[in-house]
């Protein structure tokens, strides 16, 4: 019998809810009667309460994000309407703070904070008909090292198809103001020796996608190099995603990322800005000397791949000097930009700047900004439209030869700003927009309004996107086409002209 339903909205299939994992597996006595069932967001919400509902439980926990706060709240009202005698108890970032910008008043309980015994404890209350008087359940920080690891309760599909989440740690101890890690900053180690062999349980099963969620991977060093000898030291191929910290990267660490191969290791690298007054402003470390060094030594001296972020629309930060660390980022490393539009959390400090920049954010889920005293509406509109087309066009590696020729002497700001208006301009969508029509959008671009010779962006264009298998040339492109190996044939054969003077 079903008494417990734990539940969330992922973002996509790939996505586990490591979170939910964390309840289940301390539910003690309670595990028998309790299921996780997982959905996906802009799948049926209705569907999802069918579901619920076919295993007749008598407490639903679901987990809200930003990603599904719109989902859950539909959740919650159509359970609340078809099925009043279910209690259900709210836990997860976007509950866990005030003020709530989505609608979860149909919620019995909240839980705000880290639910892994809180849940079990008020489950044991709700079933026993005692259940608490007040609806906010405040639940303090666990023992990383005194609870239950989650690790177990991945299931043989979610190791085959999807990403298994992991933490060697919890908490940040750094303040930047736009996260909500920067709330928690005491950092929790998981005992390293304990880790590791819920690392190997996984691999044994195997699991060979490993994403870290731990906000700072490299700053206990120790922990660090153990956890990276444990991947060196296996064989065959897989894949290890880790957030680091980027001016902290003594030698030792260093040799042992030198020696990870090819595809195996990802490093996101949070930068955010570069500009030393902004990073002040949001109380964000910043040290350009190592984070040139670092980048350079991960750049040209390992094979990892990297992700580095910067976010639009900081407290303080103009275009011009957003434009300014994208091309001083661009300068350090070609590796994947990921540019963020600036969110406001609830439960973050950013408040504290609204009326001395004139901060205005959205309402609506994931709260991005709209405006500011430096980037008005229609800008920041502009500058949202700037992402989206990077991301598709530098961030996406479909065109790594042909992107750089959107900008000239390291101006790479100014340079795909120009793009990104003249491409909106003919798209009027950021969306749905296919390779090959995203290439001859570029070939245009590059040969009328940029005036390049149309044979030597067809030959990049080719040399980008044949360069991954089992695709097909733009049709566009395709004409005059000849493939190297055609042009070596065709050179060893006389033409017709040849032939004919051949014979006579």
């Amino acid at each position: 019998m079903t008494q417990i339903v734990l539940t969330t909205f992922n973002a996509r299939y790939a996505h586990t809810a490591i979170g939910l994992r964390y309840l289940f597996a301390n539910l003690k006595e309670l595990q028998p009667k309790a299921k996780i069932l997982e959905f996906v967001i802009n799948s049926s919400v209705a569907d999802a309460v069918e579901t619920i509902l076919s295993l007749n439980p008598k407490i639903v926990g679901i987990g809200a994000y930003i990603w599904n706060a719109l989902e859950v709240h539909e959740l919650l009202s159509i359970l609340k309407k078809v099925a009043p005698h279910i209690t259900l108890v709210l836990g997860g970032p976007e509950a866990s703070y005030f003020p709530h910008r989505v609608d979860f008043s149909k919620a019995d309980f909240i839980i705000q904070g880290e639910g892994d015994i809180a849940f079990y404890e008020l489950s044991q209350q709700i079933l026993k008909g005692t259940p608490p008087k007040e609806p906010i359940i405040k639940a303090s920080m666990v023992d990383m090292n005194a609870i239950e690891l989650p690790y177990a309760y991945y299931e043989d599909q979610d190791i085959k198809h999807r990403y298994c989440y992991v933490e060697a740690s919890r908490g940040c101890p750094f303040t930047c103001e736009f996260c909500l890690s920067s709330i928690d900053k005491k950092v929790r180690d998981i005992e390293i020796g304990k880790f590791l062999g819920e690392l190997e349980g996984l691999w044994q099963r195997g699991v060979r996608n490993f994403k870290f969620i731990d906000r700072t991977f490299n700053l206990s060093i120790t922990n660090a190099n153990k956890l990276l000898d444990f991947f060196l030291s296996k064989e065959g191929e897989y894949f290890v995603h880790f957030e680091v910290v980027p001016d902290h990267f003594p030698q030792e660490l260093k040799e042992r990322i030198a020696k990870f191969a090819p595809a195996s290791l990802q490093l996101e690298v949070g930068i955010q800005t570069l500009d030393p007054i902004v990073a002040q402003n949001i109380h964000r470390r910043l040290n350009i000397p190592k984070i040139k060094e670092n980048l350079a030594f991960l750049q040209n001296e390992t094979k990892a791949h990297l992700h580095v972020d910067l976010i639009i629309g900081l407290p303080g930060e103009s275009v011009e000097s957003f434009g300014a660390n994208l091309d001083m980022l661009y300068a350090l490393t070609q590796c994947e930009i990921q540019l963020g539009i600036l969110k406001k959390l609830s439960g973050t400090t950013l408040s504290r700047h609204d009326e001395e920049y004139g901060m205005v954010y959205s309402n609506k889920p994931p709260y991005d900004i709209l405006k500011n005293n430096l980037i008005s509406y229609a800008l920041m509109q502009k500058m949202k439209r700037f992402a989206r087309f990077w991301n598709l066009v530098y961030n996406s590696g479909n065109f790594k030869k042909t992107a750089p020729y959107l900008w000239n002497e390291g101006k790479v700001y100014e340079g795909f700003y120009a793009f990104s208006e003249w491409i909106y301009i003919q798209t009027e969508s950021t969306w749905q927009i296919s390779l090959e029509r995203l290439s001859e959008l570029l070939f245009r671009y590059l040969t009328t309004v940029l005036s390049y010779e149309e044979s030597e962006i067809k030959a990049m264009l080719i040399d980008d996107i044949m360069g991954q298998r089992g695709r097909k040339l733009p049709s566009f492109l395709q004409e005059n086409h000849i493939s190297n190996k055609e042009q070596k044939e065709n050179a060893l054969k006389p033409n017709k002209r040849q032939l004919k003077h051949s014979h006579v």
